[in-house]
């Protein structure tokens, strides 16, 4: 089961715009983040939710898609997200958030695969626009987006070749492909 909802957990930049994800959905799995474990147990994130199309509207400039296709700038109109996280990490509580993002972003994103949806964590933000544009108090650091929506592409999952090329990439049918390095690869004995 676990491994199934990770293997399904792909990066996806492409979705269904009209989707509408229920406010109680995201609250659902920021639930998940808020019970995942955080470093000193000293929970310092916070989440910006959207699913208003005005508001989808402010993110979506200052967000950065996918840096080894060179000649896509993101999704189109109608393939957009229905919806964003804003993971922030307030600086009143620490100043020093570690890894704690990245747990939370895995909790949501696993939470949304088991509920059919899907996303991606994006960390390439032009983080002063976007804290302009949504009005976030100094205080809160800009960590991750997470745009998130009913999926609109297929992902797949293939062995890295033999020159070792990572990049993804996508084919004439627009099937977005990710290379994974061989778990032989990954072990150190």
């Amino acid at each position: 089961m676990l491994r199934s909802l990770i293997s399904k957990n792909r990066s996806y930049r492409r979705f269904y715009e009209d989707f509408k994800i229920k406010e109680s959905v995201l609250k659902g799995l920021i639930e998940l983040a808020r019970l995942s474990p955080s470093a000193a147990n000293l929970q310092p994130l916070k989440y910006i939710l959207s699913r208003d199309p005005q508001k989808n509207c402010l993110i979506f400039p200052h967000l950065a898609w996918a840096g080894y296709l060179k000649d896509w700038p993101g999704p189109k109109v109608g393939e957009r997200p229905s919806a964003y996280i804003v993971i922030l990490g307030d600086t009143a509580i620490t100043k020093t958030f570690g890894c704690d993002h990245g747990i939370a972003a895995q909790s949501i994103l696993l939470g949304a695969a088991e509920k059919g949806l899907s996303g991606c964590m994006i960390g390439s933000i032009d983080r002063e626009a976007l804290r302009k544009a949504l009005k976030i108090p100094d205080h809160l650091e800009i960590l991750l987006v997470l745009a998130m929506g009913k999926p609109k592409e297929k992902v797949v999952i293939e062995t890295v070749d033999a020159a070792g090329d990572i990049k993804y990439w996508r084919d004439q049918k627009a099937a977005h492909h990710v290379p994974k390095r061989k778990l032989e690869d990954l072990i150190i004995e």
